[in-house]
């Protein structure tokens, strides 16, 4: 299985890729930096992890580079896992557009584009495919400040549940993870104040687990999951 998984250098992204790569799937990761653990993962899986450094703020370029000169057409796609992403906090009476549209780009815009492509590489190799988007519990759940974040995911759950009914017919599956506040560098900007508040509104009082994140993505991307299309997976701690 080759999958492709943007936003592999760290956080769970690379969690995703640990647990793919123990599958003795191959990866082929994307990432705008390149990390120690960047390194560990090519030292490691020198035949199934490949690397290319690549900015989701750049959507033009997305055909030529990650799809023409990277996987390389002749390559069958059998997963995508849009896990990249960056975070835009403010209140919205301090909405910035410029910054609005750089998140909007990395989160949306370029994942629709690279779903556009991973689509028509899955239809030219006849693969029945799996797609899972990364969504975040703030598309479900009002939090101070993620008003404009939680926009982009909430969009990307529209996106991932009329590609499943545009393209189920052909095998090819999509679905979202909505995942809880976890203990990342994404989250790193809160204090601690702040994330005890967001765990008390979850079941287990606590953040939620990468590994179970992961685990779950691994889980839709395989043939154990063939029945599972269109939904919203969450994953969250329970968040009520």
């Amino acid at each position: 299985m080759n999958i492709l998984l943007t936003g592999v250098s760290r956080g769970l992204g690379l969690e995703i890729a640990k647990i793919i790569l123990e599958k003795g799937w191959r990866v082929y990761g994307i990432s705008r930096s390149k990390t120690e653990q960047i390194d560990e993962l090519k030292r490691k899986y020198s035949e199934t992890f490949l690397w290319m450094q690549y900015d989701l703020e750049n959507s033009k370029d997305v055909r030529e580079k990650i799809f023409k000169h990277f996987i390389t057409f002749k390559n069958p796609i059998h997963g995508f896992v849009n896990n990249a992403a960056t975070a835009y906090d403010d209140l919205i009476t301090n909405l910035d557009l410029d910054h609005l549209e750089k998140m909007f780009h990395v989160n949306v815009f370029t994942p629709m584009l690279i779903t556009k492509y991973v689509i028509r590489q899955m239809l030219l190799h006849n693969v029945k495919g799996s797609i899972v988007h990364i969504s975040s519990i703030s598309a479900h759940t009002g939090y101070k400040g993620l008003a404009m974040y939680a926009s982009t995911k909430a969009a990307l759950e529209a996106f991932s549940k009329t590609t499943a009914r545009e393209w189920g017919e052909r095998g090819i599956r999509s679905n979202a993870l909505v995942a809880g506040f976890m203990d990342t560098d994404m989250s790193s900007t809160l204090s601690e104040e702040q994330k005890e508040r967001i765990y008390k509104r979850t079941s287990l009082r606590e953040a939620t687990d990468v590994r179970s994140v992961a685990s779950t993505i691994a889980f839709l991307l395989s043939e154990e999951a063939k029945s599972i299309t269109g939904q919203n997976i969450f994953v969250d701690n329970g968040t009520i």
